[in-house]
């Protein structure tokens, strides 16, 4: 059976500038998504209603981004480094020289699995091992996924290769799957592609039995049903943190789905949802921007977003995600941070390497998805590059296995939000690049 969705012809190498605003987008859009679910974070829907009604814009005076967008901009430099040559190594090495090896932000870290994957690191213990800790299956490398789904615009399996190898560091199974079906969605998007096609892309990266296939098929199933089907098709009912990346990468697509990719829509429902907003928020932010452009995002949102604070990461202090989008361009086609002729290699070298979206992954998205049915139908069935083979990874962590982990210590946090502890240096990272001319390196609003 021929498949029914595929990515869309990426963008013809004149398209460099339709790839930027995308690539903007994307990166921009996890900022503000970031943003706007930061207050809401941790809350069940009635207790946004009841502090705010509807969330429909920020809801602080100074909206600020978390650990999501400053680990995201990690991620996003270290990938401008090295590129599709990233091992393993350079990300353990990156994590000792940025953030293990230094003194810590007001944040110390983030969350659980940064907190034990620097714990392990500390020890002196190595990838993959250093991934071995209580919440190896958390949604900390979804939220840092989409830098991989702009480097590899157009090929999914590498956005989900690349995310992988980042997240070995960190998280094993349905942590690493989270990861990849995000990097793999924003690869798609990038392209163009209509929301079920982006969909498609994600969950044809990750085992089709897999936690998170199942949460995200189950999420865009009931997508047309609105929010709160969505929640009640995937959230764990009873269970006390909401980290868990088979829960919040499928509320980010149902987000997704449910406003057919529209940015404004697919944001608010993800904040509006609660449990892990300021991730499903980004999650959901970075594929609608991927899919619609930088214009996409109203003013009034973007014009928040400055350089970041290093709140959590203080190496990351000053630089902006619009800078790791465009640094993430010219990577793409050079390899070398600064050229003014990368973005345009860039969409000539993701022209003529479309990946093909398997008929088993499709086809079943069609059926609760009435518009790839349309979609497939003018989709060619041609394909140009296979899809790569599934990365080998660690046995799936059960759900009956996360129903009682053992309580993590409690984190208490300062008076705007931030995790309390040693503010750190404020040094900023020796990496690529640095912050937006004329910003201030450490109070913009990240």
């Amino acid at each position: 059976m021929a498949s029914i969705a595929r990515t869309p012809p990426a963008p013809a190498p004149g398209d460099a500038a339709g790839l930027r605003e995308r690539a903007r987008g994307a990166l921009l859009g996890l900022a503000v998504g970031d943003a706007l679910g930061a207050p809401a974070e941790n809350l069940k829907p009635s207790e946004i209603r009841a502090r705010w009604g509807r969330i429909t814009g920020y809801v602080s005076e100074q909206p600020y981004g978390t650990d999501d967008t400053e680990y995201a901009i990690f991620s996003g430099l270290l990938l401008a480094r090295h590129g599709s040559a990233l091992t393993p190594e350079h990300v353990e090495a990156a994590w000792h020289e940025w953030i293990a090896d230094r003194a810590e932000g007001p944040f110390r870290g983030a969350g659980f699995s940064e907190r034990g994957t620097l714990e392990n690191l500390r020890r002196g213990l190595a990838a993959p091992i250093s991934a071995q800790h209580r919440h190896a299956w958390s949604d900390g490398l979804a939220m840092r996924a989409a830098p991989f789904g702009v480097f590899a615009a157009g090929r999914p399996a590498e956005a989900a290769r690349l995310a992988a190898v980042d997240g070995s560091v960190s998280h094993e199974g349905e942590g690493i799957y989270g990861g990849q079906a995000v990097a793999a969605g924003v690869a798609a998007a990038m392209t163009g592609a209509a929301a079920p096609v982006v969909i498609a892309a994600a969950l044809a990266v990750i085992p089709d039995d897999s936690w998170t296939a199942r949460s995200l098929r189950r999420a865009v199933s009931v997508a047309h049903r609105g929010e709160r089907a969505v929640r009640s098709a995937v959230v764990i009912g009873g269970y006390p943190w909401t980290d868990l990346a088979p829960e919040a990468v499928a509320l980010a697509f149902g987000a997704y789905a449910a406003a057919d990719g529209d940015f404004r829509e697919a944001v608010l429902t993800a904040v509006n949802m609660g449990r892990d907003a300021d991730t499903t928020a980004a999650v959901a932010g970075a594929l609608s921007g991927a899919t619609q452009g930088l214009a996409a995002i109203p003013p009034h949102w973007s014009s928040a977003i400055g350089p970041a604070r290093g709140r959590c990461l203080p190496s990351i202090a000053g630089h902006h995600v619009l800078d790791v989008a465009d640094l993430l361009l010219t990577a793409a086609e050079t390899g070398t941070a600064g050229t003014e002729t990368g973005t345009a290699g860039a969409a000539a070298g993701v022209a003529g390497r479309r990946e093909v979206i398997p008929a088993a992954v499709a086809a079943p998205l069609a059926a609760v998805l009435p518009a790839a049915v349309a979609l497939g139908e003018r989709a060619a069935a041609d394909a140009v590059v296979e899809p790569a083979e599934l990365l080998p990874l660690p046995d799936t962590v059960q759900p009956a296995e996360l129903l009682t982990p053992p309580p993590p210590a409690p984190r208490p946090t300062e008076p705007d939000g931030g995790r309390a502890g040693d503010r750190g240096s404020s040094e900023r990272s020796p990496l690529v690049g640095t912050g937006r001319a004329g910003q201030p390196n450490g109070e913009g609003r990240p």
